[in-house]
């Protein structure tokens, strides 16, 4: 049996949770610069759609004003669900966060669809004692 790694203690998981609730809640609002700053300054986030990661604040909020517009231009706001978190420290103080995320559209008048399951794995360090992103890689279940 492989030795199960370390659990974060319940308090810092319920501080992981929060911080993902708000997190999803800026980037679904279109919140693109708060959003951007829950990444450290040179932080990344690497999506599958992107042959390189996004790094650095500037180029993180220009992804997220361009995702925002191009969702107004479509009329759907979409939601990310946050779920199946676990939550690992590490020894440098970092934390390891994986979860599922799906991604529910809604077309303006029209029903909601699931747009796309994922998975998000995030390296997560304190700066100024809150939490920041500083790499974040996504995988979609769809593609190998």
């Amino acid at each position: 049996m492989t030795a199960q790694a370390p659990t974060a203690p319940a308090d810092v998981y319920a501080e992981v949770q929060h911080f993902y609730a708000r997190q999803m809640r800026y980037l679904d609002s279109g919140e693109a610069e708060t959003w951007a700053g829950t990444f450290t300054e040179d932080g990344s986030f690497a999506p599958p759609s992107l042959p390189e990661p996004v790094r650095g604040r500037p180029l993180l909020a220009e992804g997220a004003r361009n995702a925002a517009a191009g969702l107004a231009a479509a009329r759907e706001t979409h939601r990310h669900w946050v779920g199946m978190l676990t939550v690992t420290p590490a020894d440098d103080g970092s934390l390891t966060a994986e979860s599922l995320v799906s991604i529910v559209a809604v077309a303006q008048g029209g029903p909601a669809r699931l747009h796309l399951v994922c998975t998000c794995r995030d390296v997560l360090v304190r700066e100024g004692g809150r939490l920041l992103v500083r790499e974040r890689v996504v995988t979609r279940d769809d593609r190998p």
